[in-house]
C-alpha cells in the first residue's frame, strides 16, 4: 500500500493544492481528524479552522491553510476538501486581523437591525478563528 494519498483543496476562487500528501489534519464539525493513505471512506462537513498538510512522514515542514468551513471527501487513495474560503495561514496578518476585529466590534455597537448584527457577529467569530490560527 502506498504511503501517500492524492490530496486536493479547492475553494470557489482556486484550486489551492493538488499533490500527494502523507497525512492531512482536518477541522471536522464533530472534531478534528487526521487521514492517511488507506483511510476508510467518509464524507464530513467542516468548521472554520486550520487544515495541516504533512507532505512526508516525520517532516516538521508542514503547510497550514485556514478554511472557513466546507466538506471533506475521503477514500483510501484520495482526500478532497471543498472549502468555502481558504487562505494560507502564512498570508494572514495578525495586526490586520486585530484591526478588523476592532472595527467589527464598533460596527456591532451601532448596528440596529437583527440581520446586520448577526452578519457582524458571524464575521467576528470568523476573524477570531483566523487570529487563533495565526497564534499557533
Amino acid at each position: 500500500m502506498s504511503k501517500v494519498m492524492n490530496f486536493e483543496l479547492v475553494s470557489p476562487e482556486a484550486k489551492l493544492v493538488s499533490e500527494p500528501m502523507y497525512q492531512v489534519e482536518i477541522p471536522g464539525d464533530d472534531g478534528a481528524f487526521g487521514v492517511m493513505a488507506g483511510h476508510c471512506s467518509i464524507l464530513s462537513s467542516l468548521r472554520a479552522g486550520v487544515v495541516t498538510l504533512h507532505k512526508e512522514e516525520g517532516s516538521s515542514d508542514n503547510r497550514r491553510i485556514f478554511i472557513n468551513g466546507g466538506f471533506a471527501d475521503v477514500s483510501a487513495e484520495n482526500c478532497t476538501i471543498l472549502a468555502e474560503e481558504a487562505i494560507d495561514v502564512a498570508d494572514l496578518s495578525k495586526e490586520s486581523l486585530e484591526q478588523y476585529l476592532t472595527d467589527l466590534n464598533e460596527d456591532l455597537g451601532i448596528a440596529e437591525e437583527i440581520h446586520d448584527k448577526k452578519h457582524i457577529e458571524d464575521n467576528i467569530a470568523l476573524t477570531k478563528a483566523k487570529l487563533a490560527a495565526v497564534a499557533i
